[in-house]
């Protein structure tokens, strides 16, 4: 049996601003049919920017489709075709305000690959400079500091509830005790 489907019709069913839905019927490998229900989403990002004292920035933000705030790293959608690392630092800085001197790469994920195409990159910053945020029309949040340590901590005693939190602070856990690596952009 062969490990894989190949599309024999798709049917748009909703286009929306932030995902599109498909219904895709399929030809799987064992020569049956099945269908399958598809979330397009143009994917996304975010950033573990470490500022000299040691305090990785989030945001508090009011989530709609959970219903309550939470506590995350600055983040985004990716615009159809953006390169990510431009919407990184983008995000970072409408978000808080920051511009770092050094990005790094964190890797990249597929949150949900069961039904969903979103891919989330992730990345780190440092030499973190202030300016002032620059809030999408109707985006409400508030960055907190937190030390790193105490992140890191709060993600193994059950963590941001955030998966791209969660994934990206271990990530950049593991350089910081292994050594980072090169920065993937530096800015002056």
């Amino acid at each position: 049996m062969k490990l894989m489907e190949k599309t024999v019709s798709s049917t748009p069913i909703y286009d929306g601003k932030i995902l599109k839905l498909k219904l895709d019927e399929i030809e799987r490998g064992d020569g049956g049919h099945s269908k399958r229900e598809v979330v397009v989403h143009n994917g996304g990002v975010c950033v573990a920017a470490l500022t000299d004292d040691g305090d990785v920035l989030m945001v508090n933000q009011y989530r709609y489709a959970t219903g309550g705030t939470l506590l995350e790293l600055p983040a985004g959608k990716l615009e159809l075709g953006e390169d990510p690392v431009r919407a990184a630092l983008r995000e970072l800085h409408e978000e808080t305000g920051a511009k770092p001197k050094y990005l790094y790469d964190l890797g990249w994920f597929y949150p949900s690959p069961g039904y969903t195409t979103e891919k989330i990159y992730m990345y780190a910053a440092d030499g973190i400079g202030f300016g002032s945020q620059h809030l999408d029309d109707g985006e409400m949040l508030d960055v907190v500091r937190v030390p790193f340590d105490e992140a890191v901590r709060c993600v193994m005693s059950g963590g941001y509830h955030d998966a791209k939190t969660d994934f990206a602070i271990l990530k950049l856990s593991q350089f910081k005790s292994s050594g980072m690596p090169k920065p993937i952009l530096t800015l002056l």
